[in-house]
């Protein structure tokens, strides 16, 4: 689309979302990784609007939410009326009467760029002053019906919600009203002081500008879209859930055809913002989130966790969660590990069973096996980490770095208390709790020497028996 006749997009996004029963706004609840008004502005940005307005409470419950090139306006029921109409009446010193203007609803996050598309494209080839987006649906319910004349322009939309509002042969119509428009600028500058408020809420309805352009001789056309689930909206937390499965089905769609394996989609959340390389694996049970990164050859799960997290090529990640934390090329990770934010796993390192890793950059080819906390602490290359060793890295009031260098082998049960170094291809003896440096190739050993008692057992059992 030329930069010459780009939209303006007006989202509706003023109600008060009582159904939600939350204290977040409705269209702030979060739906596969951007909030629900979110899917209208990447529709809006993939048709490259001219300009995007978004119609708010008086109370701007939407302020630094919002993408820093999308306006805010609000909709005040004094001056502008309640009701749809009255939101773009909000609006309308933003309106250029020169171009065409898209109105969608904040709640109706199924709407693409495609269809907005397809929606523009109709309304110029028809030469339209308003056209309206529809779907065909096989049980159109108690939603309005379009009515088409001879020529196929819309005639009216035609409400159904009480009985008598729709003659018998109407109510057969297939064809509802999805709740989207497009109008040309100058048309609908026309028509919105002359809509209306008579009705039993008070409120002005949109669609009313399409009669009223009607009566004065203009065209209003339909461009009806190829799936009928872009009528569905998010009222309530229930309707929320069915456009959620919607769209994850649409994001696992997009993955399979580009190459990477889901085994079980049904059994896996994928957010809008993670991205995968082909020939990925994501094993069933994974919940994937945020800005995660998943490269090639890498297999991410069973029931593995990763939020805003960095995953190499040809890396595993099994029964685990991964939290802000980068896993190179080749890297293995778990089961039942937790990797927290500023953690990196550099090429072919390991962090196995039972290992949570905070703040901590594992060098490569480095192991720590199993049953270890390692905090705020730099390791380098080829080290082994004995199991349950520790980085005792807060006094109570400072957190302390650990260093350890490459080729080290530390014994079991080690603690080390930060901040501490150990060099290049040193030992730690098993059960040692290091306070003081460690040089390069030494042994450090910090425990007491063992002590055995010779007839301890007998002592123990007559020291009871007295007791009884």
């Amino acid at each position: 689309m030329s930069a010459a006749h780009a939209p303006t997009v007006i989202v509706l996004a003023a109600g008060r979302g009582t159904r939600m029963r939350s204290s977040t706004p409705k269209v702030l609840h979060d739906l596969c990784g951007l909030p629900l008004v979110g899917w209208p502005l990447r529709a809006a940005g993939e048709v490259g609007a001219h300009r995007t307005v978004v119609v708010d409470q008086p109370a701007r419950v939407l302020d630094g939410h919002l993408p820093a090139d999308v306006q805010i306006v609000e909709q005040h029921a004094d001056r502008h009326g309640d009701g749809t109409a009255g939101a773009v009446i909000a609006a309308t010193d933003l309106i250029d009467p020169d171009r065409p203007v898209v109105v969608l609803t904040g709640d109706a996050p199924l709407v693409t760029g495609e269809v907005v598309a397809g929606l523009l494209a109709t309304h110029a080839a028809e030469g339209n002053s308003a056209t309206v987006l529809s779907a065909e649906l096989p049980d159109p319910g108690q939603l309005g019906r379009v009515v088409r004349d001879a020529d196929g322009a819309v005639l009216k939309i035609v409400e159904t919600k009480v009985a008598g509002d729709a003659t018998p042969e109407e109510l057969l119509i297939r064809e509802v009203n999805a709740g989207v428009y497009c109008f040309s600028g100058d048309r609908l500058l026309a028509a919105l002081p002359r809509v209306g408020g008579d009705n039993a809420q008070g409120e002005k309805y949109l669609p009313d500008v399409l009669g009223i352009l009607r009566a004065d001789g203009d065209r209003v056309g339909a461009h009806q879209a190829p799936t009928p689930e872009i009528v569905l909206g998010a009222n309530d937390r229930a309707e929320l859930a069915v456009v959620r499965e919607v769209l994850q089905a649409r994001i696992h769609e997009a993955h399979l055809r580009a190459g990477v394996t889901i085994v079980n989609p049904a059994s896996t959340v994928i957010d809008d913002g993670v991205r995968i390389e082909a020939d990925a694996t994501i094993e069933p049970g994974c919940v994937l989130r945020g800005t995660t990164t998943i490269a090639a050859g890498a297999v991410v799960g069973p029931h593995t966790t990763a939020i805003d997290a960095t995953i190499g090529a040809g890396a595993t990640v099994l029964h685990s969660h991964v939290l802000g934390a980068v896993a190179e090329a080749g890297s293995t990770i778990g089961p039942f590990s937790y990797l927290r934010p500023g953690t990196l796993l550099r090429e072919g390192a390991k962090a196995g069973a039972f290992v949570e890793l905070k703040n901590a950059d594992v060098g490569k080819g480095s192991k720590v096996p199993h049953l270890s906390y390692i905090g705020d602490a730099e390791i380098g290359p080829g080290t082994n980490i004995g199991a349950a060793t520790i980085t005792s890295n807060y006094d109570g009031y400072h957190k302390h770095r650990t260093t350890i260098g490459a080729g080290v082998r530390t014994g079991v049960d080690t603690t080390f208390v930060a901040p501490v170094t150990v060099g290049d291809d040193a030992y730690t003896g098993a059960g040692s709790v290091i306070t003081k440096d460690v040089p390069a190739g030494a042994l450090g050993i910090a425990r007491e020497r063992q002590k055995n008692i010779e007839g301890y057992a007998e002592q123990a059992a007559a020291r009871a028996a007295a007791k009884d």
